[in-house]
């Protein structure tokens, strides 16, 4: 479908004249668009996004969550004199002040600022890029744990509810729509296996040990941007996922997008590996920003987030092969199952070298204490 996108663009409070709009990046769940304004001799540029309001169902209590976040890093940055202060998102509002605009066909629009002279990268190049990355992340948690006001809206219920995930799973394996069950006996079995792990850190949640932050929740390299000159990182983007979850979800998925070289749906498992010295980098970058706050309880289970958000995609991929491919998009005839069969791979690399990992974890805390 075609959007008047200078039409929309007009509802925002853009510093200029709008001079030119196209088509911006590649991402799967919004519609985004970049708009360049001038004011005389001055030239501002802005990210327009059309929400995909069938995935995030309430955009106005996302953008809530999102104004609210941004603002205040914004002023923490501020008060410690960082030169990054100014180069935060920021959510810029309509002419009424409100943080996202609905359009006559029913769909909701946000603007930001561009981030300029910064890149992301979908590919991890080197250690020291996992590092910064994670200590963005590891960042991004520390200047949130002081923010005023009611909890945040909960924008995806029950978005890593790990026993949900697997109650999930048990459902549609009941059900076996498509047949398919019995060609994923091995991923059945071991999902049975290690169903035991599902519920371990909510319980810890429940004792008070592990307490709910503000979490990320989509902790991909390709979500941090990286200046163009210095190679550090500027800030934390893609805010839609942000909520009250845990601290250890946004390390764990870190530790299972990070640390495998294979792709996420490799064929040859001997690709499959979670590296030593990716999950070295990760560590360190992200403890570096988080040492002063974690519980205790935290820092016991940072390996074991790994293998738990491992796991609990695992789930998912195999819950959609078995139901039909009706959630993640395919492109050839057991393209989920491959999928799962890699995070299987990857959490059996995981367990098998914990005991390694666990003691690099106390290392670094030792070295940062």
């Amino acid at each position: 479908m075609e959007h008047d996108i200078r039409s929309i663009a007009s509802q925002f409070q853009l510093d200029g004249a709008l001079v030119d709009t196209g088509p911006l990046g590649s991402g799967h769940i919004n519609d985004t668009y970049g708009l360049t304004c001038r004011a005389g001799e001055r030239t501002s540029r802005y990210v327009l996004q059309r929400i995909n309001h069938q995935v995030f169902t309430d955009p106005v209590a996302m953008m809530d969550n999102i104004r609210r976040v941004t603002a205040h890093i914004q002023q923490t940055l501020t008060n410690q004199g960082s030169h990054l202060a100014s180069r935060q998102l920021t959510v810029v509002g309509t002419h009424d002040d409100a943080a996202v605009f609905r359009c006559e066909l029913g769909n909701y629009w946000r603007v930001y600022n561009r981030i300029e002279n910064a890149v992301t990268y979908d590919i991890l190049e080197s250690p020291k890029l996992a590092r910064e990355a994670a200590s963005m992340f590891g960042g991004f948690q520390r200047m949130l744990t002081d923010l005023p006001g009611p909890q945040l809206h909960e924008t995806i219920v029950d978005f890593h509810t790990t026993p949900k995930r697997l109650k999930a799973f048990q459902a549609v394996l009941a059900r076996d729509p498509e047949n398919r069950a019995a060609d994923c006996r091995a991923e059945i079995d071991f999902i049975a296996e290690n169903a035991e792990i599902c519920g371990t850190l909510l319980a810890h949640v429940d004792t008070g040990e592990i307490p709910l932050r503000i979490t990320h929740n989509d902790t991909k390299i390709n979500n941090v941007m990286i200046d163009d000159d210095t190679h550090t990182g500027v800030c934390v983007i893609d805010l839609d996922t942000v909520m009250p979850g845990l601290s250890l979800y946004d390390f764990g998925d870190m530790v299972r997008t990070a640390t495998n070289p294979a792709d996420e749906d490799e064929r040859n498992l001997s690709k499959v590996i979670m590296r030593m010295d990716m999950f070295e980098m990760i560590t360190e970058g992200f403890v570096r920003q988080t040492h002063s706050f974690l519980t205790p309880t935290e820092r016991k289970y940072l390996t074991f987030a790994g293998k738990l958000i491992t796991f609990e995609q695992m789930m998912r991929f195999c819950s959609d092969h078995l139901a039909g491919d009706v959630y993640y998009k395919i492109h050839r005839l057991g393209h989920n199952l491959d999928r799962a069969r890699t995070q299987m791979k990857l959490m059996q690399s995981i367990i098998s070298q914990e005991d390694r990992m666990n003691a690099l974890v106390d290392s670094v805390f030792d070295r940062l204490a």
